[in-house]
């Protein structure tokens, strides 16, 4: 059974990660439903929302995944990228932690770019702009978005030249981050002390989607939180003092609307600051 679950996986990467994300995150928000003791249909109407994203992001990443095979094939073949400059990389465990953090970092680039530049940003903020996080707002990312993202993933491919199953693994450790990242559910300060020094927590992301300055540019870790620490963006606030939005698309009627939202990053743009 496990070896026929691994040789799917291996042989249908796309088809796998889609299983896994779906099946996580539909049991989440089931477990938000039930604890939340919120209407179902307060809940869904958020929720339908979100999970029209799917639709039109999901195409254009199954299509531009393989052209990031193809890059990691390419790059393992030619023993391309930045990872065979690291001593003793041919070591299973160096080759993968090292590759893991690289990836990482990149995301962590990545995430930065998109807040610093406003044509990229106006596309970001469709994932900032509900009003409420939960694990629905996972999805909510602008089809326009999901084209960068994943360019931005080639890049960092053909520089790091990662091989196709340390993209597997990691894809597994992203889904789950990003993910739980999003839940209503929240870590008791304890807990989060100790997680939160190695990894995103929900209450970590919740401080990236509070609605202004400073906070929305900290935390933009995407598994780790070590790079938030090392480059200064680490921040903290407490839940009642979290509200969730972006202040420059606060109308509620626009950001419950597809249409609406679609529209966001072809209209100007009025950047608040601090």
């Amino acid at each position: 059974m496990i070896v026929a679950l691994k040789h799917f996986f291996f042989q249908h990467e796309d088809a796998a990660q889609v299983l896994i994300y779906a099946g996580l995150i539909t049991s989440l928000w089931l477990a938000e439903f039930v604890f939340s003791f919120e209407g179902l249909t307060k809940k869904w109407k958020h929720t339908s929302t979100n999970i029209l994203f799917i639709f039109s992001a999901l195409p254009i990443q199954l299509l531009l995944t393989i052209f990031i095979v193809m890059i990691s094939n390419w790059a393992v073949l030619h023993h391309w990228g930045l990872i065979n400059f690291v001593p003793f990389h041919h070591n299973r465990w160096v080759y993968y932690i090292v590759m893991f953090c690289m990836m990482d970092l990149c995301e962590y680039i990545y995430h930065v770019t998109m807040h610093k530049f406003d044509t990229l940003w106006k596309f970001h903020l469709v994932h900032h702009s509900d009003l409420r996080v939960d694990v629905s707002t996972t999805v909510r990312e602008h089809p326009g978005e999901t084209c960068i993202r994943t360019c931005f993933l080639m890049l960092w491919v053909f520089i790091c030249g990662p091989a196709i199953s340390v993209l597997l693994l990691r894809q597994l450790f992203q889904t789950f981050a990003n993910v739980i990242a999003h839940t209503e559910f929240r870590l008791s300060h304890r807990v989060n002390k100790v997680v939160g020094l190695i990894f995103i927590t929900p209450n970590l992301h919740h401080v990236h989607h509070h609605y202004q300055l400073p906070y929305t540019d900290c935390n933009y870790g995407d598994v780790l939180s070590i790079w938030d620490r090392l480059f200064g963006t680490y921040c903290e606030l407490d839940r009642e003092e979290t509200v969730f939005g972006i202040d420059t698309h606060m109308d509620e009627d626009t950001n419950a609307r597809y249409l609406n939202i679609i529209k966001v990053p072809f209209q100007k743009l009025e950047r608040k600051k601090e």
